[in-house]
């Protein structure tokens, strides 16, 4: 039997020479692969206290929409700036080269709803500390933030340290 690892495909010196990219799209187009992502990742809320599952564009709703259904959790999207249709709240974080805006339908989340972010990759934890921030603007109480992979030398997890985090796959490097 396949573990998860042997469905994601690295690839050297992507996009830049040095840098190991690690491509889900080979664990998402295999159906063994995107079941043992799901139920990998569904396991480590065994016993967690949640109301909602909370989703990043885009690849947050690969994963955590059927971590929603598999729970019987409604699902929440967090999408880039301008396309949401409802009053929304924002947040804007920085990127390597620029800067972006996420947003959150006002009335997604209630104060004191239990919220889990899930989303595919933590690297620098920027965009995943701006979805926290969200969260917490509107009153919900993040009690877990799941990642599919992390990539561990560039130290997400001392960022967002506060938070209970897990992640089905941790690369050392970069």
């Amino acid at each position: 039997m396949k573990e998860l690892k042997d469905y994601v495909v690295s690839i050297p010196d992507f996009p830049e020479e040095g840098i190991i990219f690690r491509d889900i799209t080979s664990v998402v187009q295999d159906p063994d692969g995107l079941a043992l992502a799901i139920d990998t990742m569904t396991s480590f809320l065994d016993g967690v206290d949640a109301d909602l599952i909370v989703g990043p564009e885009a690849r947050g709703f690969i994963f955590g929409m059927p971590i929603a259904y598999n729970l019987h959790k409604g699902f929440v999207m967090i999408r880039k700036k301008g396309k949401l249709p409802r009053e929304t709240v924002s947040c804007s974080y920085e990127l390597e080269y620029g800067q972006a805006e996420v947003e959150i339908h006002k009335d997604a989340i209630k104060p004191g709803q239990k919220v889990v972010l899930v989303d595919d990759l933590l690297a620098t934890g920027g965009t995943m500390e701006a979805n926290i921030r969200l969260v917490e603007q509107l009153g919900g109480v993040v009690v877990k933030v799941l990642f599919l992979i992390e990539l561990a030398g560039l130290n997400g997890r001392k960022r967002l340290s506060k938070y209970d985090i897990d992640s089905a796959l941790i690369y050392e490097g970069k």
